[in-house]
């Protein structure tokens, strides 16, 4: 069947290593939004992030966002919000106590006060860089607990080197009521940062893509998505046409899903131009 829908991550997948959109990954993207087929950012990132990325492409696009817990067009309309439970989330960051300075709470808000920490250390070598890109949406509340007053979060975030967001990670897959929640790791071996998201149940980019699809009156061998990272695992899945970067994590590499070039050869564009618009 002809591919009516192309899902990518951004980070290590439309982005290169440096953080750039390249000239022919937007021009490939382009072409294959004028063929019709529709364009979805499918990211780990927060929506206001994922968001800048979206409105610097050459098409129109929606985003889905947190991993799979929002789906959202450019304008901030929302289509779909799988939100943490506060209570869970008050029992997360009471589990892992020991992970504290790596430990976000992430808001579905407007602008300020979306992003919480405890303690924030602005140039500490993992967080520093993050808050500082979003310092205008970042607040500081302590204990971190107390921002759980009501509000649902989007998700409860850790960042940090990768073995020690790795603990946290395996602390919470054994805590009792670990069904209450869904764990979503994402690793950057190369650069020794992982990212790791805990958000509602059910919750992942493969369950939103699927949301949006039938929504779209899309069927999954319609569908061609592109990632490199853990996270990416269930869109991969769902898809008709699974295509993993040449910098994708092993354990997506030893799937058997086709590989394309990696990120900083415009390995979106060789995707798009070779399984699609060649196709077409």
């Amino acid at each position: 069947m002809a591919i009516k829908l192309i899902a990518m991550d951004i980070d290590g997948t439309l982005l290169d290593s440096t953080g750039r959109l390249s000239g022919e990954n937007a021009s490939t993207i382009a072409e294959a939004g004028a063929r019709g087929i529709e364009i979805v950012i499918v990211t780990g990132r927060r929506f206001h992030s994922a968001r800048m990325i979206a409105q610097g492409l050459p098409c129109t696009t929606e985003v889905i966002s947190s991993n799979g817990a929002l789906i959202k067009s450019p304008d901030g309309q929302t289509h779909y919000r799988r939100l943490l439970a506060s209570t869970t989330a008050r029992r997360v960051l009471e589990a892992t106590a020991e992970f504290r300075p790596y430990a976000g709470v992430i808001f579905d808000r407007p602008a300020e006060a979306q992003i919480i920490f405890e303690n924030i250390d602005w140039d500490g070598p993992f967080i520093g860089p993050y808050l500082r890109r979003h310092r205008d949406q970042v607040a500081e509340i302590q204990p971190l607990t107390a921002c759980l007053n009501g509000e649902d979060p989007v998700e409860v975030m850790f960042i940090g080197e990768c073995d020690r967001i790795r603990l946290a990670v395996e602390t919470l897959a054994e805590l009792p009521g670990a069904r209450d929640y869904t764990l979503a790791l994402t690793e950057y071996l190369q650069r020794g940062l992982s990212m790791f998201d805990v958000l509602a149940p059910g919750v992942s980019k493969g369950a939103a893509l699927a949301e949006w699809a039938q929504r779209r009156g899309i069927q999954r061998d319609e569908i061609m998505a592109i990632g490199d990272n853990w996270n990416d695992r269930e869109m991969l899945e769902y898809a008709g046409l699974p295509i993993i970067m040449g910098n994708a994590v092993a354990e997506l590499k030893s799937l058997g899903w086709t590989e394309t070039l990696g990120c900083d050869e415009s390995g979106v564009a060789h995707a798009i131009q070779t399984h699609v618009l060649r196709n077409r």
